[in-house]
């Protein structure tokens, strides 16, 4: 199993979303995020006066799916996440040890 940890910009959520689930991916985790790569931030201009934001909000998303989903759903964020923009996010890929659905108890592949 592997989890797979993006950050997006926060209004490509609901397209990533949409995409994932038309490609059978069941669920995933969203939280607020702020952040700079090299993007460095950005200026904004509020009742007349310029401020610079060193971090710019993002969206964490995480999804945990099976060995052989992995490049489908990588590839499924990247095409609904990208603009073409600068600062169009990250897709970090990590192993996970072990799964246990709560409810049930089941463990591995069959917790997802």
């Amino acid at each position: 199993m592997k989890m797979i940890r993006a950050i997006i910009q926060p209004h490509r959520l609901e397209t990533v979303r949409d995409a994932l689930q038309q490609k059978g991916i069941r669920g995933m985790t969203t939280y607020e995020a702020r952040g700079f790569g090299r993007q460095k931030g950005h200026k904004e201009v509020y009742r007349g006066a310029e401020y610079e934001l060193h971090f710019v909000p993002k969206v964490a998303l995480e999804i945990v799916v099976e060995d052989a989903e992995v490049e489908a759903a990588c590839k499924t964020i990247a095409d609904s996440a990208r603009s073409g923009n600068i600062g169009d996010g990250k897709i970090f890929v990590l192993d996970v040890g072990k799964a246990i659905r709560i409810r049930t108890g089941e463990t591995g592949e069959s917790a997802l």
